[in-house]
């Protein structure tokens, strides 16, 4: 079962990058991402967050793109955007899933 929200470093971990990267991302694109806070200020990402750092992710670290490069893709059609991140978040999982498969044999 999917949880409602995740903590920052949740969210850090599953893209492998410093809660520092991701707590700018998502001050930098504030338009796309909007965190809830917690009853102690801590920001609470949903999954829907989620989905748009790792097109942030993609355009910065996979296709080299700039911030401002990133936001006027982003502003563009989102689902150019979209596709192209399920692709490697699926081929990610298979490959895991095959690592796994080997270790056993």
């Amino acid at each position: 079962m999917e949880k409602l929200y995740y903590s920052i470093g949740e969210v850090a971990e599953q893209l492998s990058e410093p809660v520092s990267l991701i707590r700018y991302w998502s001050n930098y694109f504030s338009r796309f991402i909007k965190p809830s806070r917690s009853g102690k200020g801590n920001r609470q990402y949903t999954a829907s967050d989620i989905e748009t750092l790792r097109q942030v992710h993609y355009l910065v670290k996979e296709k080299g793109l700039t911030l401002d490069g990133a936001m006027r893709a982003m502003s563009g059609e989102k689902a150019k955007v979209a596709a192209p991140v399920k692709v490697l978040d699926s081929l990610k999982a298979i490959r895991a899933q095959l690592t796994e498969i080997k270790k056993m044999l």
